[in-house]
């Protein structure tokens, strides 16, 4: 066997992760009372080094290399300062920070985040990292290369309907908020991006939270939670049009504007987006329309912010896929051919934010929220009977005709409003402590019309077939404390109470008659440590527990006589990292234990539709890997790895028999859980050489997945690697 000589390689990754020779440290202060500021944050840019300033204000940052460095300070009520010093030997740099003479807007969403020192598991995303990547492209193909992440694009191009799986886990388990305001539908749980086009053009920062995360408003995190803030205060003027074109021609157009901050108080910006597409898939076509405006008053101690955006989307349906034996020959086959066969579908947000700050320890964030949806998404049909629709037969001359080619519309008309809050307390030194929560209400119409049919029968203009009505509100109270028991150790604890009343009237669109009411009543605790053991390392470990209540599909596709259960899930993290300036490497254990988890067996209902029931036993766990290396001050390679094992304990599959009709059932003992493969990598090389020149090449690696929760090899998708260059 021949032998490697590893020597040159050793040689090679030596400068990049050498032993770093001097020291950073100072005092943070207040310019003009002199007073020592605990909790700034010290962050070395271009580099993987941040700290802290302790209770004294004193900050230290150790092993660093001789060269040039840059020193961004930041706190929340002050005015950033920046210190850019040449390295040579250990120094000491002081820092006097001079308030702001208006609130910052980092506090409306201080509630629902994590942060530093925290025992969460959990990634920022900055508004300068969205924009490098932002080509129109829906929300969940800006998030590709973030930890255990896998997109999907009903057209194939990432523009129109798109889906994000964390975890294994879909957009109906994960919690998304905008400004702390709950962005899932609450009767099926489910965020659409796709009717906010162009969202990310409006986006300030992100902050992925996975697994149960902390507490926040809405739906329970059962796999994470997407926590979004838009536009923060621009204080200069600025007006910017931006258009692109790619493949499938598609066209992204959009302009942006603000103000600035006039009169050192007031400030108005907005943005008007266009984006069209003709998709991957046949037919798969997008057009989309979106705008963000905003307004601000901003004082001394307080914000007043009205937020109003808008998106109206028009998509061929795409949602079919591509049938297995087709991939091969014509993986772009869509089997809709109808003309019209489109959702349409127009979203109006309403978001009217308040922060008062009583002083530097304690402040108060309150929101009003209004959202209005309505839409529909329209069907050809060939031989439907005139009984499930209610009509009677057409009779011509001896002939009784039973049957009619139709076009159908089913709509959605609903509203969801409310409340959120919180006061937070950080005393900077010990303390960092949040009572917060929201009411919030949601009233939907579901109802089908017919707009055309080969034979009318006894309908007229926009006869309706069903009608039926879902009533939900939601009520949610939590607290969180993180004290600091020492310089090495935080401790953490959280604890939510939630309540929910949901009603469902009417029929559906095959006249069974869905009336029904829910209540629940859930207790979520979380708690954690967090551990400093100095600069470079860090570990963490968080135990939290998360409730969900069923969905509407979930209610109204249950066999009859049955109920679904609430799912509950058992989190566990353990985490560490290690970070130099020019080496980041963090590493996460998790295990996520569920109870009477919701998941597609193959059984049927009474009408023969596809359902969902609770599985007793199943869990996730997994190792995620992140790491980054600076291999040049302006060449940067990030790499992240997921190795999970995603399972349901005691499966039992239900399938067709066709020969004496009914279900045959089988027991798989354990078993896959669907669309959650063992291996997800992302890879991110990022070259920033030459003035006004930016690369960057990302790859994604997305191993075997089931479609189902049999572990069928016929039933497998098989893995992939995509590569972009942007």
């Amino acid at each position: 066997m021949k032998k490697l000589n590893l020597l040159p390689v050793i040689l090679l990754i030596l400068p990049v992760f050498g032993f770093s020779q001097f020291s950073v440290s100072g005092k943070i202060t207040n310019k003009e009372t002199k007073e020592t500021l605990s909790g700034a944050h010290i962050i070395i840019e271009n580099t993987f080094k941040s700290t802290i300033s302790n209770s004294n204000g004193i900050y230290i940052v150790k092993n660093l290399k001789k060269g040039k460095y840059t020193f961004l300070i930041t706190y929340v009520g002050y005015k950033p300062v920046k210190n850019e010093i040449d390295l040579s030997k250990n120094m000491e740099l002081d820092f006097e920070l001079v308030t702001s003479p208006v609130l910052e807007d980092e506090v409306i969403i201080t509630a629902t985040r994590a942060y530093e020192k925290s025992p969460a598991t959990y990634q920022n995303i900055s508004k300068k990292e969205i924009e490098d990547i932002n080509l129109g492209q829906d929300l969940p193909y800006l998030l590709e290369t973030s930890p255990s992440t896998v997109v999907t694009s009903d057209a194939g191009a990432g523009i129109g309907y798109t889906g994000i799986r964390i975890r294994g886990t879909d957009l109906t388990r994960i919690n998304v908020t905008i400004n702390g305001i709950p962005l899932n539908d609450p009767e099926s749980h489910g965020v659409w991006f796709v009717d906010l086009p162009d969202l990310a053009n409006s986006i300030d920062n992100i902050q992925i939270q996975r697994g149960v995360g902390t507490s926040t408003n809405g739906a329970a995190s059962f796999g994470a939670s997407i926590n979004i803030q838009t536009q923060k205060l621009n204080p200069d003027p600025y007006a910017v049009i931006n258009s692109s074109y790619g493949s499938f021609n598609t066209f992204k157009n959009n302009v942006s504007f603000g103000t600035g901050l006039i009169k050192g108080k007031w400030s108005f910006n907005g943005s008007l987006s266009k984006i069209s597409s003709d998709g991957y898939i046949d037919r798969a076509s997008s057009d989309l329309k979106s705008f963000f405006v905003s307004g601000s008053y901003y004082g001394e101690k307080s914000i007043l912010k009205l937020n109003i955006f808008s998106g109206k989307e028009k998509t061929y349906q795409a949602w079919m896929g591509v049938p297995k034996d087709s991939l091969k020959t014509n993986r772009t086959y869509n089997p809709y051919t109808y003309d019209n066969e489109t959702d349409n579908y127009k979203q109006d947000h309403y978001q009217l934010l308040y922060s008062y700050q009583f002083n530097r320890m304690l402040n108060l964030n309150a929101a009003l929220h209004y959202t209005k949806g309505k839409g529909y998404y329209e069907q050809y049909k060939k031989e439907q009977s005139f009984e499930d629709y209610l009509l009677n037969n057409v009779i011509i001359g001896n002939d009784t005709i039973t049957e009619t080619d139709l076009i159908r519309q089913k709509w959605l008309d609903n509203d969801f409003y409310g409340v959120t809050y919180s006061l937070n307390y950080n005393n900077k030194k010990s303390i960092i402590a949040t009572v917060g929560g929201s009411w919030n209400k949601y009233d939907g119409n579901h109802f089908g019309k017919l707009i055309w049919a080969k034979y009318a029968s006894n309908s007229n203009i926009d006869y309706r077939w069903y009608f039926n009505n879902g009533l939900k509100s939601d009520f949610n109270i939590f607290g969180k404390i993180n004290y600091r028991l020492n310089t090495h150790f935080n401790i953490y604890g959280d604890i939510q109470y939630r309540h929910i009343d949901y009603d469902m009237d009417g029929k559906h669109d095959d006249q069974r008659d869905i009336t029904q009411s829910h209540q629940y009543d859930f207790i979520n605790p979380k708690a954690g440590v967090f551990y400093e053991l100095n600069n470079n390392n860090k570990a963490y470990f968080s135990f939290g527990i998360a409730n969900r209540e069923p969905s509407r599909t979930n209610f109204r596709d249950a066999d009859a006589g049955e109920v679904p259960l609430s799912e509950r899930l058992t989190d566990y993290e353990l985490g560490y990292s290690y970070n130099t300036t020019r080496f980041l490497f963090n590493g996460n254990l998790f295990y996520m234990n569920y109870k009477d988890q919701l998941v597609l067996t193959g059984e049927i209902n009474n009408v023969g539709e596809a359902i969902m029931v609770n599985v007793p036993k199943s869990y996730r766990m997994g190792l995620e890997f992140i790491t980054g290396i600076k291999i040049l001050p302006c060449l940067d390679w990030n790499v992240n790895i997921t190795y999970s094992k995603n399972k349901i304990k005691d499966f039992t599959e239900f399938v067709d028999d066709w020969d004496n009709g009914g279900q045959i059932s089988k027991d798989l003992g354990e078993t896959d859980l669907s669309f959650s493969p063992e291996i997800i990598g992302g890879s991110q090389i990022t070259y920033n050489c030459v003035k006004g020149m930016k690369l960057a090449f990302f790859t994604n690696y997305i191993g075997k997945q089931y479609i189902d929760n049999t572990s069928s090899n016929q039933r497998m998708l098989d893995p992939y690697l995509i590569n972009n260059l942007l």
